[in-house]
């Protein structure tokens, strides 16, 4: 009855292992424990929003990612997910909402919408969220399906794993602040 095969088991960070102890480089294990415990902050404003309910419904339940814990003060998420279409008049309140939030913190811009203004290539559309905001996960569709946004907290998640503890105080990383205008 106890068949391990049919769950897949994370792989330990690579380290010294032996009898009764285990050892590691600290931004492995803080890059895991980051990935698997980010706060998501929802910014939806229209369809894409929809499907963001789904995906934390039941039968999705992107809790098992380890993002169960809903933010809705930017102090308190590091995940911002934009969905919908982003007004320009909206685009100073959604830059707020990202200098609010501490570091480190990630962006992904859910649906066509968010990512390139989608099919509203109008005077008052923001024609994507990275032209005020850096974005780190782009998620294709409009809107996208449950799942797409699931690949895409995943890749994110993949990203967060892998980033360097010090990349935040890095002059690349300041530089790439600097060209949004954000200290």
């Amino acid at each position: 009855m106890n068949d391990s095969s049919k769950y897949k088991m994370a792989d330990a960070p690579e380290g010294y292992a032996g009898e009764g102890f285990f050892a590691t480089k600290l931004s492995d294990v803080v890059g895991l424990a980051r990935a698997n415990s980010l706060w998501p902050l929802p910014f939806a404003t229209s369809c894409c929003g929809i499907e963001f309910m789904a995906t934390m419904a039941s039968h999705y339940d992107v809790a098992r990612f380890g993002s169960e814990r809903m933010s809705f003060s930017p102090r308190q998420a590091d995940m911002l997910l934009v969905m919908g279409t982003i007004a320009k008049k909206m685009a100073p309140i959604l830059r707020q909402v990202y200098e609010q939030m501490s570091e480190p913190k990630w962006v992904i811009a859910v649906g066509a919408c968010a990512s390139s203004g989608g099919v509203f290539d109008t005077y008052s559309v923001l024609q994507g969220i990275d032209k005020v905001i850096p974005v780190d996960v782009y998620v294709p569709g409009c809107p996208p399906r449950p799942e797409q946004i699931l690949d895409g907290i995943m890749r994110l998640q993949e990203i967060v794993k892998n980033e360097s503890v010090r990349r935040r105080s890095s002059d690349e990383y300041k530089d790439l602040l600097g060209s949004y205008n954000i200290k």
